[in-house]
């Protein structure tokens, strides 16, 4: 399997890089329709290439299996998220330059869903071997996201605890608002839970009771 992400060896919005970017979004959501619909273990990879309107050799060039091409989203807006992020302006304050990338991301999240397709989504998302995969997607993306945390703020992602830290809970504000939305009734819109949620993390997740700690 090849990593064909934005920015691998193109300038970056050059057209070879902005159509390996639909290709490989285009199999990632049609492999996400069949499953919803079919039933995870119902869909080969020549269904997901016919419906993508390529050949399963052109699959195979982007995903390794039906699974990782399921979850490949979630791990590429990570990927995004960090390029974008090290093309931010210097000056710019951190959380307010993370809050930019990642929501840049969500720009199509901005209606509620389908009752029925979220409720497919869960259900999906229940099959211990996307879960698996999930784990290992998320790993890789918050691995180059705390890199480019690491880059903007001076420290080292190896030995310093923070840009991990601050990855990982990007990845977590993400997850969470995700599953709030599948779960949502009536539906909401994606986009401004994600939104809420980072804020949260930017203010430092203070008490909503308003409770203090003693010193």
């Amino acid at each position: 399997m090849t990593n064909d992400v934005p920015g691998a060896g193109d300038a970056p919005g050059g057209l070879r890089e902005r159509k390996k970017l639909a290709t490989r979004q285009a199999l990632s959501w049609a492999a996400l329709r069949l499953a919803q619909e079919r039933g995870l273990e119902n869909v080969r990879i020549d269904d997901i290439a016919a419906e993508a309107g390529v050949s399963p050799r052109t699959f195979n060039n982007y995903f390794s299996s039906k699974y990782e091409a399921i979850v490949s989203r979630n791990a590429d807006r990570m990927l995004r998220a960090a390029e974008a992020l090290r093309a931010r302006p210097a000056d710019e304050p951190l959380w307010d330059a993370l809050e930019r990338v990642v929501l840049a991301n969500f720009e199509e999240a901005d209606r509620s869903p389908d009752p029925a397709w979220t409720a497919g989504v869960r259900l999906l998302l229940a099959e211990p071997a996307l879960q698996a995969e999930m784990v290992k997607a998320g790993a890789a993306a918050g691995g180059d996201f705390a890199a480019a945390v690491a880059a903007r703020t001076g420290t080292d992602a190896d030995t310093d605890l923070y840009p991990g830290l601050v990855a990982a809970a990007v990845l977590a504000a993400q997850q969470t608002a995700t599953d709030r939305w599948l779960r949502a009734d009536p539906p909401v819109p994606l986009r401004p839970l994600v939104r809420e949620a980072l804020g949260l993390l930017a203010a430092g997740l203070p008490d909503p009771s308003g409770a203090r700690t003693a010193g």
